[in-house]
């Protein structure tokens, strides 16, 4: 998958945990990438939207 173009982003809620955050890409169209920020060159997993949603609808609020 060609993620050229990809805006990616931390969550606002990452606060400072030593690098270990996961970026996600949800500017393309059809797709929400998924990446590990301390290895920007390495593999991203990628998402439909309606799967990304359903993922982040599972989580619990950390606040």
């Amino acid at each position: 998958m060609d993620l050229t173009g990809a805006r990616w982003r931390k969550s606002s809620k990452s606060g400072n945990n030593g690098g270990a955050c996961v970026e996600v890409a949800d500017n393309l169209p059809g797709v929400v990438g998924v990446r590990d920020s301390k290895d920007p060159q390495g593999p991203a997993l990628v998402f439909g939207p309606a799967a990304w949603r359903t993922f982040v609808t599972q989580l619990p609020d950390r606040t």
